[in-house]
């Protein structure tokens, strides 16, 4: 049977010289066509296996991506137990796009954490920072409450619908007493600053933070030997793991004058040496570094339902790219012994109601010992040092932000507006982020 013209072309392939002319080789033709095949088959298999790698690249992504937001802790019930938005402190519209979040350092001794204590005692905020960034995002103010001090709490609603009865006691009682919600209606009691957000840190997740970061550098004057914390360290300049950190974080009786006050301090040296090792280790740039960095601090923490997810989180990240280490400025509301007990502390005043003030309306935050002799914190631009601000200048502060828009209500125009212009502060007792650990601040 005679074959057909498309068996014949199968068969032999054009070689691109005419049939009959001269010089023809038909073993010649059949060459290019294996070649031009191979090449085929050599690309083929070189797609399939990119397309392999970037498909499993992008499994292991998604996997990363899924375990990280499980990790997550959320609290939905707080934000219930806050009430209505009329009963919380106003927003000023220059404030409009700040945010203010509540880091709180649960004491709680339960599950893993009870190496750390008495695993019968009661939860309260060992450690409590609001962490205030500027609408900018090139400044951020971190001031820390001292447990100690002795406040209003109150009366706060619980899960269960019950209530607390109103008393006057130590800050940190108030997360014992009613959890997070009732913290943060404390401090918004007490400084009419909003919280936007909060975040719980437990401390198992926190001693992994410090691991995955390879450590983290303090300083200390004298050496340290505190059996209850565990914590044994010469004294100088020394890079300490998360163990180590936990204790160095949380002694208190054996380190320095025994105070709350001392203590804090100590905490916010650990902050700012924290960031420096971040900044300078290339934490945020290297997956194989960031990853379990990530996924410590994502198994540590308990959010409100606008942190939730990685998303969330890294989207707030990001809006900080901007923000220089020397505009974290790190310091504690200004206390003094409480008159009834030198045991516990009360709010200075006037300087606790102006740093309040200051922040309320996203102004200029200075403190001193910086590395540059001043420092500040500020939405727009640095300020120069400048003596207090009287009574009634933190008065007006405070007439300026009860005047403005309940809550944060949308497509205000004046809501994204800058302060016309910065008013000269005081210079509060501090540190910034940049400051060297051994630096007296």
């Amino acid at each position: 049977m005679p074959e057909s013209p498309g068996d014949e072309q199968d068969q032999n392939p054009p070689s691109g010289v005419e049939d009959g002319a001269e010089g023809t080789d038909p073993g010649a033709s059949a060459i290019p066509y294996r070649h031009h095949r191979r090449r085929w088959r050599i690309v083929r298999w070189v797609a399939l296996g990119l397309g392999l790698v970037l498909v499993g690249a992008s499994v292991t992504v998604w996997l990363g991506y899924r375990k990280l937001n499980h990790n997550i802790h959320t609290d939905t019930t707080t934000e219930k137990l806050l009430g209505p938005p009329a009963l919380r402190p106003t927003v000023a519209p220059v404030a409009y796009n700040a945010e203010n979040i509540l880091i709180i350092g649960s004491d709680s001794r339960d599950g893993a954490n009870s190496a750390y204590g008495d695993p019968n005692g009661t939860a309260r905020s060992d450690t409590t920072i609001l962490l205030h960034l500027s609408q900018d995002r090139k400044s951020a103010v971190a001031m820390s409450i001292p447990r100690d001090a002795m406040v209003q709490i109150p009366a706060c609603q619980l899960a269960d619908g019950s209530r607390t009865k109103a008393q006057f006691a130590q800050f940190n009682w108030a997360f014992e007493f009613g959890g997070t919600a009732c913290t943060i209606r404390t401090l918004e009691n007490l400084t009419k600053i909003r919280i936007d957000h909060f975040m719980v840190v437990d401390f198992n997740g926190f001693k992994n933070m410090v691991n995955a970061v390879g450590g983290v550098q303090v300083c200390l004057a004298k050496p340290v030997n505190d059996p209850d914390s565990h914590l044994v360290l010469p004294a100088g300049r020394q890079t300490i793991n998360g163990n180590q950190a936990l204790g160095f974080v949380r002694a208190r009786e054996t380190i320095g004058d025994g105070s709350d006050t001392e203590r804090i301090g100590r905490q916010q040296q650990f902050l700012s040496s924290l960031v420096q090792k971040v900044e300078s280790n290339g934490v945020l740039f290297n997956p194989t570094k960031l990853y379990p960095l990530l996924d410590a601090a994502t198994s540590a923490i308990t959010v409100d339902p606008g942190l939730n997810t990685v998303g969330k989180l890294y989207d707030l990240a990001t809006s900080l790219k901007d923000l220089p280490s020397d505009k974290l400025v790190l310091l504690t509301a200004p206390r003094e012994p409480y008159v009834n007990d030198s045991n516990r502390d009360q709010f200075q005043q006037p300087e606790a109601d102006q740093l309040f003030a200051r922040i309320r309306n996203d102004e200029p935050v200075q403190v001193s010992g910086a590395t540059d002799g001043s420092a500040s914190a500020s939405p727009s631009a640095s300020a120069s040092a400048s003596p207090s601000t009287s009574p009634s200048a933190s008065a007006s502060a405070s007439q300026a932000s009860a005047a403005g828009v309940q809550g944060r209500a949308t497509g205000s125009a004046s809501a994204s507006a800058a302060p016309s212009s910065a008013t000269p502060g005081p210079t509060f007792t501090g540190r910034t982020a940049n400051q060297d650990i051994c630096a007296s601040s």
